[in-house]
């Protein structure tokens, strides 16, 4: 009987934890991304599974057939699972209007809390329930069953993510953990229903309670606080976040096993010593994260996974084993006091639920993440009745030293002769700003993430012109990602444009004051902090353009701007003959998932077209763009400020186009939908991430051999003419690039002459307008003029003869 309660526990624990991905994802998709509605999520859950404990234990302690209770918890939580399938759209829709277009963070917590709360809580009642009621059965100790349960939450978040949401995506995940749930609420009415039933304890000794409402708490706190910092070095994928979880419950597990076996672990005052300690010990394995992680140096896709699961053994390994042994030890301890198991576990799931508002968002936004994992070391100690022994002050001492002498927890790469600038602590990353030797500025999320330079005005503007000047008309853009700021605030300077731009981490808008010097005096846009799925949704504002920033798309969360949902709500912003450009940075992506996020584009625009925003190898973008009522372009006049972007001449602009519908359909052609259940770019994007099989500059000539442009059906008829001119614009262009992949350089400009001269002259006599070919032939023109006048000279004549007005005065 004791097996077949440990292998329901098992099962009920795979089910649990399956549900917690799946519902994280699917209402992160409907409420946002924002601090506020992440941690609200994750703070509804908890308090879910603490009113369950709370508030149906009592019954299930009073109760002489337990066995009906947990059977009836299994069906429940299944049944309501079963729902969810079906309500869980419309429900988060009707949140979705309820929080609005520019909610406040107190206002989107308040609706996110309770909304989630409400939905989730017939089912994670009932989870909450389980465990008491299994209990409650005498089939086994509490600690083998809660390491059971706790072992099949670690295979079902491995397996949940890994294998269901890939292959079957989160709504048939749902439904295999609802027949998990029901398979167990069966097993449980036939196999355990003559199972004679323990006489109740009475709840009394309530003082002993508050020591598991804290520990909670900080048990939570760590984890919450540990993988905010990991994520500086790791790389935050959708793999990243189970590995941790998997990790962090599986040192629970193995605690609450240990505590079964071994009676040294069964001693209160040792466990609270020791756990302070090893949140001391595990913080010391943060700050070496980036050094461990930097000397293993992981080349495949498997070894970058293996070296994350080390990262969190690390950190995670010791302080999880002590809290799965304290958390049997406080419930062995209550039990004798009188109190019933429930309710020891509903209030030390009350305390987990406090975690994330009062550390992620409170003591790390104040104090920084650092003096909130001394927080959570001392919070230890104190509950520890050994305040006077040695002991206790050997780690009290190290406790008071770590806060005020160690450095912070922040992973800052700095180049040699640079400084940091900026250094702010969000509560969902760390956004920080460096400038180098040469006074170039970066801007980077986590320490993993380039989000702009001043160094990259020039291709950051045109992400920006480029859009704007093939609708040529445009009086109002929407801006999706901030980044530096640049492309906005170029798009801002644009006589005659109103300029919205969302960016989700506030932090992330404080830091483009200092990219403004790149941009001179001038209109800003006007910021709206918010997600970007939320803010399209819930607005009501209609858009002549909307650009969406080349978001990371392997990064936790950006998957779900490149879904056909989202891409739908987009087009639905757009005015009539509305331009929807949606970049995507080829240099963090491989050619299977752009082959994807194509055609969930294609699914929503059909005449959609591709345009390359510059002609880098290093960092190639790719644009999808599309126009409500047909994708049709004319050539229209360029403000002045176009030309500092090589955008003055309306055949550049046009020049820019890559891809026609027609080759981008044969390109797409089978590939699968990224959809809002079928997450398929968050699971495969990573892949790239972990290990590049490829370059940027091969993905790119390899998709320019892939895709052609018929531009003729993408010209409006009075600009029919220019056809023949932009096939052999990308004519030109192709082989430029092509050169460019294969020419080693070299500083001497008479070596780089031989090497490229002929051929780029060959590219403008193919196409006299592909001026990018000219400037550096001019450069080395001008190079050469001081040590060989005639070859200076003779390059400037061959350009002459090309076009004259290739050589500038």
């Amino acid at each position: 009987m004791s097996a077949l309660a440990l292998a329901l526990m098992a099962a009920s624990g795979f089910a649990g934890l399956g549900y917690q991905v799946v519902w994280t994802q699917q209402l992160g998709l409907a409420l946002g991304h924002e601090a506020a509605a992440v941690l609200a999520v994750v703070a509804a859950f908890f308090g879910g599974l603490s009113l369950g404990a709370l508030r149906l234990g009592r019954r299930i302690e009073a109760s002489r057939q337990p066995a009906r209770w947990y059977a009836a918890c299994e069906g429940v939580i299944g049944g309501w699972g079963a729902v969810l399938m079906l309500a869980m759209g419309p429900a988060s829709e009707a949140t979705l209007s309820l929080i609005g277009p520019s909610a406040s963070p107190a206002w989107q917590w308040a609706v996110a809390f309770g909304a989630s709360f409400l939905l989730l809580l017939p089912a994670t009642a009932a989870m909450g329930a389980t465990l008491p009621a299994m209990a409650r059965l005498g089939t086994a100790r509490v600690a083998p069953l809660y390491a059971a349960n706790t072992f099949g939450a670690v295979v079902g978040v491995l397996a949940t993510a890994f294998w269901l949401i890939p292959q079957w995506g989160l709504t048939r995940s749902a439904g295999l953990c609802v027949g998990l749930n029901l398979a167990c609420a069966a097993g449980a009415g036939i196999a355990l229903r003559a199972r004679p039933a323990p006489a109740a304890l009475q709840a009394t000794g309530a003082r002993v309670l508050w020591p598991l409402a804290v520990t909670g708490l900080l048990g939570i706190a760590y984890e919450t606080l540990a993988v905010r910092v990991l994520s500086q070095v790791t790389e935050d994928t959708v793999y990243t976040f189970a590995l941790l979880l998997a990790v962090y419950l599986t040192g629970s597990a193995l605690g609450a096993a240990a505590h079964a076996r071994w009676p040294a672990l069964r001693h209160r005052q040792r466990l609270l010593l020791a756990l302070g300690t090893s949140v001391l010990l595990g913080m010391a394995a943060l700050w070496h994260a980036e050094s461990l992680r930097d000397a293993l140096q992981p080349a495949t896709f498997a070894s970058a996974l293996g070296t994350e699961a080390l990262l969190a053994a690390a950190v995670f390994g010791l302080p999880t084993f002590l809290m799965g042994a304290l958390f049997c030890q406080l419930c062995a301890d209550a039990q004798v006091a009188g109190v019933p198991f429930s309710r020891a576990l509903g209030v030390n799931t009350l305390g987990a639920m406090a975690a994330a508002p009062l550390f992620a968002v409170g003591l790390t936004a104040a104090f920084g993440p650092k003096l909130a994992l001394a927080a959570v070391a001392a919070g230890y100690l104190l509950l520890a009745p050994a305040w006077r022994r040695p002991v206790w002050w050997l780690p009290a001492g190290a406790t008071l030293a770590v806060a005020a002498l160690a450095p912070p927890l922040a992973f800052v790469d700095i180049p040699e002769g640079g400084r940091l600038l900026s250094y702010r602590d969000d509560p969902l990353a760390a956004v920080s700003v460096v400038e180098d030797a040469a006074g170039v500025t970066r801007l980077r999320i986590n320490n993993r993430q380039q989000e702009g330079s001043s160094a990259t005005v020039f291709v950051d503007g045109r992400q920006a012109l480029v859009p704007l000047l093939l609708h040529g008309e445009a009086r109002r853009a929407l801006f999706l990602g901030v980044g530096a700021g640049i492309t906005s605030g170029v798009a801002a300077q644009l006589p005659g444009l109103q300029v919205d731009a969302v960016e989700l981490l506030p932090d992330v808008l404080s830091a483009t004051e200092l990219f403004r010097p790149a941009l001179g005096d001038g209109p800003r846009p006007r910021a709206i902090v918010a997600d970007a799925r939320r803010h399209v949704r819930t607005s009501s504002q209609a858009y002549d353009v909307i650009v969406a920033d080349n978001f990371h798309p392997a990064r936790s969360g950006s998957g779900a701007l490149y879904t056909v949902e989202h891409f739908r709500a987009v087009q639905q912003r757009l005015a009539p003959a509305g331009l929807f450009c949606q970049w995507l940075p080829l240099h963090q992506l491989d050619l299977d998932t752009l082959r994807s996020i194509t055609a969930s584009f294609l699914a929503v625009f059909p005449d959609g077209v591709a345009v390359l925003a510059s002609h880098s190898l290093d960092t190639p973008t790719i644009g999808l763009v599309a126009r409500r009522g047909g994708t049709r372009f004319s050539p229209h006049d360029a403000p002045a400020m176009a030309h500092r972007f090589g955008l003055g001449d309306p055949l550049a602009v046009l020049g820019s186009l890559l891809a026609d519908p027609a080759a981008l359909r044969r390109f797409a052609e089978a590939a699968p939908l990224n959809t809002d259940d079928r997450p398929w770019v968050a699971y495969r994007a990573p892949r790239i991430t972990y290990a590049p099989d490829s370059a940027p500059r091969d993905r790119l000539i390899a998709l320019l051999d892939q895709v052609r442009l018929d531009a003729t059906g993408l010209l409006q008829p009075q600009a029919r003419t220019l056809a023949p001119r932009l096939a052999a614009y990308a004519r030109a262009r192709r082989d430029y690039l092509a050169l460019g992949r294969q020419t080693r350089p070299s500083a001497d400009p008479a070596v780089m002459l031989a090497r490229v001269g002929p051929p780029l002259l060959d590219v403008l006599r193919q196409s006299p307008d592909f001026e990018p070919a000219a400037e550096p032939l001019r450069r080395l023109a001008q190079a050469l003029a001081p040590q060989d006048p005639a070859a200076s000279r003779q390059v400037l004549a061959a350009l002459h003869d090309i076009r004259p007005d290739l050589v500038k005065p």
